[in-house]
């Protein structure tokens, strides 16, 4: 073997083991600490229950997927006019008054949906105790539009 070829080949050596050490200890990193944050950070909606009991989470994701469901009609309009609406503005003229209808047609569809969801955490919440109740809606602040930038109250 060439001094030039072992010269190459313990470069591309101290490349593989830099790269395969580095890959290690990103995968150790992320599994000591990375991916369990990550899990419990669940921000969508159906983690607001995520401190109450399994049945009243099961309870609660199912009233949400039924307020989906039953608003997928609305849902369906939202996304079809928006569709429509970016129809609309890649046109080479815009219509401003088609434009206008459009808009207001998806911010109808969209109330619909919004209120549907929220009558299904309303109904829900009825169904809770005072102190799971408290529980809820410190959960439910920063998941969706419900309680977004709500001031939590001081505690005397």
């Amino acid at each position: 073997m060439s001094p030039g070829s072992r010269t190459i080949l313990i470069a591309a050596s101290l490349a593989f083991n830099v790269f395969f050490v580095g890959a290690a200890g990103g995968a150790l990193l992320w599994y000591s600490f990375g991916h369990e944050r990550l899990a419990q950070q669940g921000q969508g909606l159906r983690f607001a229950a995520q401190h109450l009991s399994a049945p009243q989470q099961k309870i609660f994701r199912q009233r949400l997927n039924q307020a989906r469901h039953d608003a997928a009609a609305d849902v369906e309009a939202a996304r079809n006019g928006r569709a429509q609406l970016a129809t609309l503005l890649s046109a080479d003229t815009i219509d401003q008054q088609a434009v206008d209808i459009q808009l207001e047609v998806v911010r109808k569809a969209d109330i619909n949906v919004r209120t549907a969801v929220e009558k299904a955490v309303l109904d829900f919440a009825q169904t809770l105790t005072p102190d799971e109740r408290r529980i809820f809606v410190q959960d439910l602040r920063g998941r969706g539009a419900m309680l977004r930038n709500a001031a939590q109250k001081k505690a005397p």
